[in-house]
């Protein structure tokens, strides 16, 4: 795969504070577990930040919400001599290391990343929209959050499938139970590129010339000059969203909810002052299973995590370790698995706070080592079309489908690991590139509630309060001490579960470099349409054996996006050292601090 044009890399705001790094032993405290029985709390605490006083326990969860953790993942002795960040453009790298040169941990990086991937990749994540991140350490339990957009307190479904936006809350909520740096400290490196602006690239280029693109950005002024969008090369300065930003970092994340903000917001169809106000971070054990020499930590419901455990083990059943990456019987077995974990999540995910989850069967190694499976049978009923569902590759004719750009492969991830071996894997996302195409404060509000219909099952049905199905997998990988030594996640929608799985079973099963395991083919079997998707074309003697099996070859260009962009960071425990990958598809990037 060649390499693409890589964005410029103009350096951002100068360091907030300096001085020196704190010792380990300084940086991270336990809290006593709150009277509420939410999360303990763990912060690596700078040396010379001022003592604040203790931040008011969010709202207690709904009642049917499963119990959080009451331990969180904790440093030992063991440190790293390296730290790493990895993110969808460079500049949301950069925001993310002068955080942990600062003395910021994994986690403050990581919400000035999402922050800064906001303002760089408007079509993709930011205020408008939710996410979900795992956080593991080398010592306590891991965490688990949801901060996605859920159902407004009427219960219905507006039809751009706008919904109440968690991703403030959940960076908010972050902060307060596991930030060591200032908040507003944590916004500047965004606000910086909103009000100044940075320079537009290939892709962000593409994104606002093709498919929803140019209805999004109608009318819009900072992506139009003179009715014209922007080309690459341009400036792209959003004062608006400075400004927002700027409300955010001096009033804190709440006014989003219950302040100034909030009363802009509820001017949008779907988004109701009380919804706003009973906005609830949930937050839960992440889902775990065995996995080759490791073990899977994966979004909880309702995200696919159990099905990705499924997929993984399915796959390693089959045999696929010994399978050449690439080869008809590679992308057959893989298939196979991939039917599987899509008829699971199109039938047995939902909220977990709403319908009971099977999660220990779903992720049940040996149930799922026993399975007869194959790809001559559809992952779903035969009425339901869920390439159409999700945006990908309608059928122009009965038996001819079409290639067309999927929709729902916006997203973005953000992966950190600070230096006392806390990883942080983060997955924020709109739904479809741009959302619903409405904007709000210079930013895009979310279509999520779309996905109730997208994926029908009775698992999955609307009700106030209520977050739906989505295929978002932020994840991480343990060693056998149970430390974490893999952050990744990608964008990709309807494809997220086969990309993470064609990574990690060449990562984690056939002992491939992170790099060449990232740069592999990736593809997706539509089996309702016989329709394999590709992102690159296969030899002549890998075509003739996939057309064998009865399946129609598609490739799809990478400008469409459709594969998503793998943001993932590997340790080595032995020498200390963080590594990464770059994903070409688009213009993902990382950097390793010494």
């Amino acid at each position: 795969m060649q390499p693409k044009n890589r964005p410029p890399r103009p350096h951002l705001l100068p360091p907030h504070r300096t001085g020196t790094r704190p010792a380990h032993s300084a940086r991270f405290r336990s809290q006593a577990i709150r009277a509420t029985a939410v999360l303990a709390s763990f912060g690596l605490l700078s040396a010379c930040a001022a003592e604040e006083e203790p931040p008011p326990p969010p709202p207690p969860a709904p009642s049917g919400t499963p119990e959080e953790p009451t331990s969180t993942p904790e440093p030992v002795e063991d440190t790293l001599t390296q730290q790493g960040v990895s993110a969808g453009h460079p500049l949301a790298v950069e925001a993310g290391e002068q955080v942990l040169t600062e003395g910021g941990n994994s986690v403050d990086a990581a919400i000035a990343a999402a922050f800064a991937m906001s303002v760089v990749e408007p079509f993709a994540s930011g205020l408008g929209g939710g996410g979900s991140v795992v956080i593991a350490g080398q010592d306590g339990d891991p965490l688990f959050y949801d901060y996605r957009e859920m159902v407004g307190v009427d219960g219905e479904i507006p039809e751009t499938g706008i919904g109440a936006p968690g991703f403030v809350a959940g960076m908010g909520r972050l902060h307060q139970e596991h930030g060591s740096l200032e908040w507003d400290r944590l916004i500047q490196p965004a606000q910086q590129l909103a009000s100044e602006g940075f320079e537009v690239y290939d892709f962000l280029a593409t994104r606002m010339t093709e498919d929803l693109g140019p209805e999004a950005i109608a009318g819009v002024q900072p992506f139009e000059v003179d009715g014209e969008p922007l080309e690459a090369g341009d400036q792209l300065v959003q004062t608006e969203l400075a400004g927002t930003l700027e409300t955010l970092a001096a009033e804190g994340w709440e006014s989003f909810y219950t302040g100034s903000l909030a009363e802009q917001l509820t001017q949008v169809e779907g988004i109701d002052a009380q919804t706003l106000a009973d906005y609830e971070v949930t937050a839960a054990e992440p889902v775990s299973g065995e996995f080759g020499d490791y073990q899977v930590l994966a979004a909880a419901p309702a995200l696919p995590g159990p099905a990705l455990v499924q997929l993984l083990q399915i796959a390693e059943s089959q045999g696929v370790a010994e399978l050449e990456p690439g080869s008809a019987e590679y992308v057959q077995t893989l298939s196979e698995a991939w039917l599987v974990a899509e008829e699971t999540v199109l039938t047995e995910i939902g909220d977990p706070a709403f319908v009971e989850v099977p999660v220990e069967e779903i992720t049940d190694a040996e149930s799922n080592a026993a399975r007869e499976v194959s790809t001559q049978s559809a992952a779903q009923d035969p009425g339901q079309d869920s390439a159409q569902a999700q945006g990908d590759a309608p059928q122009a004719q009965a038996d001819i489908p079409q290639a067309q750009a999927p929709q729902d492969a916006n997203t973005t991830h953000v992966s950190v690991v600070d230096d006392e071996g806390i990883m942080v894997s983060m997955t924020n996302t709109l739904t479809n590139f741009w959302g619903a195409g409405e904007v709000s404060g210079g930013f895009f509000l979310n279509n999520q509630l779309s996905r109730f219909e997208a994926v029908d099952s009775p698992a999955n049905r609307p009700e106030p309060g209520r977050k739906s199905v989505t295929w978002s997998m932020p994840t991480i990988v343990l060693d056998d001490q149970q430390r974490p030594v893999l952050g990744i996640g990608t964008p990709g929608g309807h494809q997220i579960l086969n990309i993470m799985g064609t990574v990690l079973t060449q990562w984690g099963l056939q002992d491939a470099p992170l790099q060449e395991a990232v740069d592999g083919l990736r593809f997706r079997l539509i089996a309702e349409d016989e329709l394999l998707v590709l992102d690159d074309e296969p030899d002549e003697q890998t075509r003739e054996a996939l057309e064998d099996l009865g399946w129609e070859l598609q490739v799809w260009p990478d400008e469409w996006g459709g594969f998503g962009s793998v943001q993932a960071l590997e340790v080595d425990y032995e020498t200390g050292e963080v590594a990464g990958a770059d994903d070409d598809r688009r213009v993902g990037s990382h950097t390793v601090i010494d």
